[in-house]
């Protein structure tokens, strides 16, 4: 071979710089042909082509893209797409190690067997590859390139603790998707690149890695194919793939391929394995660092010789074996499967007249399997295109603009999700190969342009759908500027939202600022850092707006909390007294000292204020200095009971206060109940509520009782809950239901008026009071101590009121329809009577010890107990209430057996009326009189009564 057209393998391992060294040859060249194993690698080498020449005179041919100015002299192409028969200056195959590739090998073979430069020709490649070239190749020169950069086995990481700027490698699109969520959720985001994406997609993952928006890339082995980025480490999370046939371990030169992207130019690398994959055997370990593999022994190949005579012709040569030792038949490729599976079908077989057509027929084959769906759904596509492409004529055909306008517009949508739009952009490749061949569609540029735009629009989207699943960008901003140095710009808007350079950081909830919870811990860390920038100032002006803000924006709820608006500043915690909580303020450490203080002190007036009011009648009533003894100690009590204290737990000290003391109580407000002594005025919805939490407060409750709705005169009574929770929400307990204290007084003034012991029916005032039915009323009674019987009886309805008679009007006539000898309704069967029920109530108090034998009668002068019932009394302790204060009882006996429970009416030991006429009663016959005893000493007096 002479000079002018040198043959040189230029070989060495990744990052020697021999992509470089090529396209400097080439550009040194007047024409120029690279072959590259990737598309995406063809773009990016045409992209830095056409950055120094312009794209004028740049060509890029791949398979799905076609880019070819008028004057183009340099052609960037995939080894499969190379034109051989342009007679260029300079031609290079990069990667040719791909040979021994077990499906695209026989291609980079044929490259290296046949693809020559007029003047230059340059292999590229790794360094097994020199015994295999110098056989296959005379007067080859071989040029070594030794790595830049040294390389560095680091063992096994977690992918938490991956160091920023590495690359994890896995080998199916399942798997790079699970590490690229793992790593968004640990270290804010990833960019992904696998070969499956287009160009532009791709381009713009790796933007997003370069530019330091994120600081991991998660990829499949498409990595080591050229690409060159910034990577410090690689880890492998897996060490198998699936080849297309079967899940194979990855031989020691393809793993050294991908690690061998860690490091750039000068910069050293390091790889290791991450996840479930294995730790590496010290034997790879050291091949991968120094780069001594195996020589490659075969090369996959497959007859360029093809014979278009017949279908059986043209497999036949495909199939051709090989004499040579270095090289190995490769197996049948899927553009060969699909001509042995086109040419059993009837209606490809019978259109196969000649040569030309055989030929139509292969180039339709080799359509690439882009989508991927199954075998049989590909061989029924390519068959219907060699169907539109045969035609009429000897390949005269052309695909059908309507058919193939409505394949693409099926594809043109964005909606969806990752997998929805990889799944069209994989459809659209077809149709971009289809528009690509000469002669197959009419107006090819139309059509080229067409599926080019398609394709750009799904690239951008699923750039976007990758982006907002695997990138944080919020992330990625704030580490890019801290990497910087720069000072980052915080914002707080009237929303409470924080942004910092843009990104929502987390929202200002009063005095407490609340993060982010989607964000890393170390991005936690970073966020709040650069939050406080902007919160410092922020928390100084609220704290003066808010000291300075009414009463009126504030509150307090039933849990304890204090409100300003709907933001939660602080809470109530127990104080020295019940009616003095403290305060403590919701405010960050970042805020300071001095705001903190301002906020605790504005919320420390506010809740005084406010118990002051609502309590002023206790407070007026604990200061009240005319109080004296026993009344003064009552006060104290209801100051302890904030107003309401049940009576049953203080009847001796009721009973103590004389009539005095009462009435000095009487004047702050104080109504002594039979049930509650209480104050009317703090039974109202707000002191009740406040009523509530400072007890809770004061007596240290995990959960405060709630108030109920106001309005309310009676609620369910819940058995768990406790009866001081029902007495403090002004409520008493009875039966099912609790009633409101202010209205059983009421009922209870309406009852004493009645005969308890005869008995009595409910009267519709008692009804309205409690807003009851009968049945329910019965068992509030029930709780109260009554015991109630039903009954039933006839309803009584009113007499009709006969209509006043116009004497100057004549008497209505006797309708011609009545005849006047018709039996008279008088005479009709009578309709059954209307009944209704009711209820009669008597005093049943719950039942005591029996009471022991009695004893002697008292002497005279001496006090007799008397015992009472359960019944409660209300104000009955002597000289309590005024004459006439309540009407005496009708029906009431004449006389009181001492020693029997029942309702007392009158003063104690007091006489009837004696202008009380004797009254019977329907309920029980009147008392027997007892003969007078003659030995009573009062006899005498006896029979003369009614003769004085």
């Amino acid at each position: 071979m002479g000079e002018s057209r040198r043959v040189t393998a230029v070989l060495g391992p990744t990052n020697t710089g021999k992509t470089h060294y090529a396209i400097e040859r080439m550009l040194a060249h007047r024409t120029g042909v690279i072959g590259l194993p990737l598309r995406l690698l063809a773009r990016e080498v045409y992209d830095r082509i056409v950055a120094q020449r312009g794209p004028s005179v740049v060509a890029l041919v791949t398979g799905e893209e076609r880019i070819v100015p008028d004057r183009a002299q340099y052609w960037v192409c995939t080894v499969e797409a190379m034109p051989l028969e342009i007679g260029a200056d300079f031609v290079a195959i990069d990667e040719i190690q791909m040979c021994a590739d077990p499906e695209r090998g026989h291609v980079f073979t044929d490259r290296l067997l046949r693809a020559r430069g007029l003047h230059e020709t340059l292999f590229l490649g790794a360094e097994t590859m020199r015994q295999v070239i110098a056989h296959l190749v005379p007067g080859v020169t071989f040029l070594k390139r030794d790595r830049f950069s040294e390389l560095t086995y680091t063992g096994s990481k977690k992918i938490s603790r991956m160091p920023p700027r590495s690359a994890i490698v896995g080998f199916s699109v399942d798997n790079v998707y699970a590490i690229a969520e793992l790593i968004r959720r640990q270290k804010g985001g990833c960019a992904v690149v696998m070969g499956a994406l287009s160009p532009r997609t791709r381009n713009a993952q790796v933007e997003l890695y370069q530019n330091g928006d994120v600081d991991f890339l998660v990829a499949t082995d498409a990595i080591g194919m050229g690409l060159n980025l910034d990577i410090k480490h690689v880890a492998f999370s897996a060490s198998a793939k699936f080849d297309g046939r079967r899940m194979r371990a990855l031989y020691p030169q393809e793993l050294a391929q991908i690690a061998g992207r860690a490091g750039r130019h000068t910069e050293n690398g390091t790889f290791g394995v991450t996840g479930e994959a294995r730790p590496f055997d010290e034997e790879i370990v050291s091949a991968i660092e120094d780069h001594k593999f195996t020589p490659v022994r075969k090369l996959m190949w497959r007859n360029a010789q093809m014979e278009f005579g017949t279908a059986e012709k043209l497999i036949r040569s495909l199939e051709a074996p090989t004499d040579n030792e270095w090289l190995s038949r490769a197996r049948d490729a899927d553009d060969v499967l699909a001509l042995k599976a086109l040419v059993q079908l009837p209606e490809v077989a019978d259109k196969l007249t000649g040569p030309k057509r055989v030929q139509l027929l292969w180039d339709v084959c080799r359509i690439p399997d882009f989508r991927g769906i199954s075998s049989t759904e590909h061989v029924t596509l390519l068959a219907r295109i060699f169907e539109f492409l045969v035609g009429r004529g000897l390949g005269g055909g052309r695909v059908p603009a309507d058919w193939l306008g409505k394949a693409v517009k099926r594809i043109d949508r964005t909606d969806g999700d990752i997998d929805a739009i990889s799944k069209r952009l994989a459809f659209i490749r077809t149709w971009t190969y289809v528009a690509q061949r000469k002669g197959w569609v009419d107006d090819e540029s139309h059509w080229r342009g067409e599926t080019r735009a398609v394709e750009d629009r799904l690239s951008d989207a699923l750039h976007d759908r990758l982006t907002q699943r695997f990138v944080d960008r919020r992330t990625s901003v704030l580490l890019r500027r801290l990497k910087q140095k720069e000072t980052l710009v915080a914002e707080v808007n009237d929303k409470g939202e924080v942004t910092v350079e843009g990104e929502f950081v987390g929202r200002l909830e009063g005095f407490r600022f609340r993060q982010d919870a989607s964000s890393s811990s170390d991005e936690a860390r970073v966020m709040r850092q650069a939050a406080v920038q902007a919160l410092r100032p922020e928390f100084h002006l609220r704290a003066d707006r808010f000291y300075n803000a009414p009463d009126t924006e504030m509150d307090f709820t039933e849990q304890g909390g204090l409100m300003w608006g709907t933001t939660a500043v602080g809470k109530l915690v127990k104080g020295g007294d019940i009616m003095r909580p403290v305060v403590e303020a919701f405010v960050d450490d970042e805020a300071g000292e001095e705001a903190a203080e301002k906020v605790r002190r504005r919320l420390q007036h506010f809740i005084d204020r406010k118990v002051a009011a609502l309590f002023e009648p206790l407070t007026v009533m604990s200061k009240d200095e005319s109080l004296q003894g026993l009344a003064r100690g009552f006060a104290f009590r209801l100051v302890e009971g904030l107003g309401v204290l049940p009576r049953e737990g203080i009847a001796n000290e009721v009973k103590e206060l004389d009539q005095e003391s009462r009435g000095a109580l009487r004047k702050h407000g104080v109504r002594f109940g039979q049930f509650t002594i209480f104050l009317p005025v703090l039974l109202k919805p707000a002191p009740t509520r406040l009523r509530l939490v400072l007890w809770s407060l004061w007596n240290d409750l995990s959960e405060f009782p709630e108030s109920p709705p106001p309005g309310l005169v009676t609620i369910p009574n819940v058995a768990e809950v406790p009866k001081q929770h029902y007495t403090l929400a002004g409520y008493h307990p009875a039966g099912v239901r609790a009633i409101r204290i202010d209205m059983l007084e009421r009922l209870a003034d309406i009852l004493r008026q009645k005969d308890s012991r005869a008995g009595f029916e409910a009267t519709p005032d008692m009804l309205s009071i409690t807003g009851m039915t009968l049945e329910q009323f019965s068992d509030l009674m029930g709780g109260l101590g009554y015991k109630g019987e039903k009954g039933e009886r006839e309803k009584v309805k009113a007499a009709p009121t006969p209509a006043p008679v116009d004497p100057n009007l004549p008497q209505n006539p006797i309708p011609e329809e009545i005849s006047v000898l018709a039996p008279s309704s008088d005479d009709a069967e009578p309709a059954a009577p209307e009944m209704e029920v009711f209820y009669t109530f008597t005093w049943a108090p719950k039942p005591r010890f029996q009471r022991p034998e009695r004893g002697p009668r008292p002497q005279q002068g001496e006090k007799r107990e008397r015992p009472q019932g359960d019944r409660p009394q209300g104000d009955r302790a002597k000289g309590d209430r005024p004459k006439g204060d309540r009407p005496k009882a009708e029906g009431a006996p004449a006389e009181r057996r001492e020693g029997k429970g029942g309702k007392p009416h009158g003063k104690k030991g007091g006489k009837p009326d004696r202008n009380d006429k004797p009254r019977n009663f329907e309920a029980r016959p009147p008392r027997p009189e007892k003969p007078i005893d003659p030995d009573n000493p009062f006899a005498a007096l006896m029979a003369l009564k009614g003769k004085v």
